[in-house]
């Protein structure tokens, strides 16, 4: 009899200690894949937009290595090039989830378009948007969302991915800055209109002493270099940016003097989910591609895609496009470095893997500049450089994973 009561009682607790743990399981882990109706709206009208205007041009603008101005324009009136901005300066109001969506499905049609949409948004709109006052809202943040464009100038010759050894000077002069130094690979700076800009007013604090300022492109002291040319995006723009005697009020300088490094590093939390989502996209072309090719290429008398071997290929093609993009949509609706460094490792080794099988599939055509496999190639393998080369985001992942288990 005891020993029925007890076994009762040591079944009761097991059954309560695992409610518990289920109940503790689902407040850890509350992310769902399933997109709310907003957000499937603006996934629709960012797949018709790419189908019908980014599609048949992105070949085009590739080759000619020439910015869509025509095309952006057309962006801005769907109101997509100020998506999360708060209504009242022009935006939509919408959350981070519903910008990778749209992300992904414009730079399925066209890698370029899709990375001058993630840059703008998730590094300048964003950040004014969350933390600019109303009076720099009023002039850095308004027009951005009815086609001017925004830049972000971060890296240095000598400072990419260790932030805190930049050496752009700002200097505090009575209730203005100057700032001297030079940018590197400042997307879209050659038709932006303003960028923000990192500088250090004391070296010696290392990360402490870093500013963050909103600089006008047509001050005095700000000079464009050439554009760069590289092997992916190429209708993207790249260049260096230098700043000589630069005066700034104090009124553009976002936050505190010391705050600048824990903003850069808050908006490339936000930035990596957006060079995610557009890693996405590029591996779901390339997934689109091979498989259009293999129904309609025959071999041996059937089509290719019946082949054992492509067949294998396009399964794990699928796998890993769907894999980058729940770790996407993980990363926008829980942000945190941990999950955006971990968004972006996978989705960009993914999308290259995924491309790399494409121009596999496609054989000779797949090395031809005619066909879209070997673009795709080329757009995928840089997405895991820019925004934060491959190997760092796995050491952040790394980082916050033993910090989380007090390993450290």
């Amino acid at each position: 009899m005891a020993t029925g009561v007890a076994l009762k009682s040591l079944r009761l607790n097991n059954l309560l200690s695992a409610s518990c743990v289920k109940a503790l399981a689902s407040q850890c882990r509350s992310f769902t894949s399933q997109l709310t109706e907003q957000q499937k709206e603006y996934q629709a009208l960012s797949k018709e937009f790419a189908d019908k205007y980014l599609k048949p041009n992105a070949a085009k603008h590739d080759l000619e290595g020439r910015f869509p101005f025509d095309v952006i324009k057309k962006l801005t009136a769907t109101g997509l090039m100020g998506a999360c901005v708060d209504e009242e300066y022009g935006g939509k109001g919408l959350d981070y989830l519903t910008l990778a969506v749209a992300v992904e499905e414009l730079s399925r049609g066209c890698a370029s378009t899709g990375m001058i949409v993630s840059i703008h948004n998730f590094l300048y709109a964003n950040l004014v948007n969350e933390k600019g006052t109303p009076e720099q809202k009023d002039l850095f943040l308004r027009d951005y969302t009815k086609g001017s464009l925004g830049c972000f100038a971060l890296s240095e010759p000598g400072a990419g991915t260790d932030v805190a050894s930049i050496r752009t000077r700002a200097k505090k002069d009575g209730d203005h800055w100057i700032l001297n130094g030079e940018k590197s690979w400042v997307t879209t700076a050659v038709e932006g209109s303003a960028n923000i800009i990192f500088a250090t007013f004391d070296p010696e604090l290392k990360h402490k002493g870093i500013a963050c300022f909103l600089v006008p492109m047509d001050v005095d002291g700000v000079f464009r270099g050439r554009k760069e040319a590289i092997m992916s995006v190429r209708a993207v723009t790249s260049c260096a940016l230098t700043l000589e005697d630069v005066r700034v009020p104090q009124s553009y300088l976002v936050g505190e003097p010391g705050e600048g490094f824990k903003i850069a590093m808050e908006q490339l939390d936000q930035g990596r989910i957006g060079i995610a989502a557009h890693a996405v996209g590029i591996a779901q072309a390339a997934l689109d591609t091979a498989i259009n090719y293999a129904k309609e290429r025959q071999a041996f008398g059937k089509p290719l895609s019946r082949l054992p071997s492509v067949k294998d290929r396009l399964t794990d093609m699928c796998i890993l496009v769907e894999t980058a993009r729940l770790a996407t949509y993980r990363a926008a609706t829980e942000v945190s470095t941990k999950n955006s460094a971990m968004a972006k490792y996978i989705a960009g080794r993914n999308a290259a893997a995924v491309a790399d099988h494409c121009v596999q599939i496609l054989g000779g055509k797949g090395l031809s500049t005619r066909y879209s496999a070997e673009r795709h190639y080329r757009d995928a393998r840089g997405t895991q450089i820019y925004g934060g080369v491959t190997d760092i985001q796995k050491r952040l992942v790394g980082h916050f994973l033993l910090k989380e288990h007090d390993a450290l």
